[in-house]
């Protein structure tokens, strides 16, 4: 427990933070997966409806990345990764589709 009147004051201030920053990165895990998700699904049937899908939820999750490295949440380096994963993934199976049509 906190002795003194600032020390009790920072403890607060982490807390309220650790929250914040708990919900940035819970909301960053939800939409990567909703993204592979939906990359899975765009590799067993490519259509044009399931690409823009798949570009919807890219966007939305790369935001939320950007936004949590702006925040200080990530570290920028950690958001460029988890941008990179993202990229990945759909250039790898997206490959097999272009080349079966």
């Amino acid at each position: 427990m906190a002795n003194t009147k600032s020390a009790l004051k920072r403890a607060k201030i982490a807390e309220r933070n650790r929250l914040r920053n708990k919900s940035y990165k819970s909301a960053v895990k939800t939409l990567m997966k909703k993204y592979f998700a939906a990359v899975d699904t765009y590799a067993a049937n490519p259509t044009a409806e399931q690409k823009q899908e798949v570009l919807k939820h890219m966007s939305e999750a790369y935001s939320k990345i950007d936004k949590a490295v702006k925040r200080g949440v990530l570290h920028p380096n950690n958001g460029a990764r988890k941008k990179s994963k993202l990229a990945q993934r759909l250039k790898a199976n997206s490959q097999p589709a272009a080349a079966v049509q």
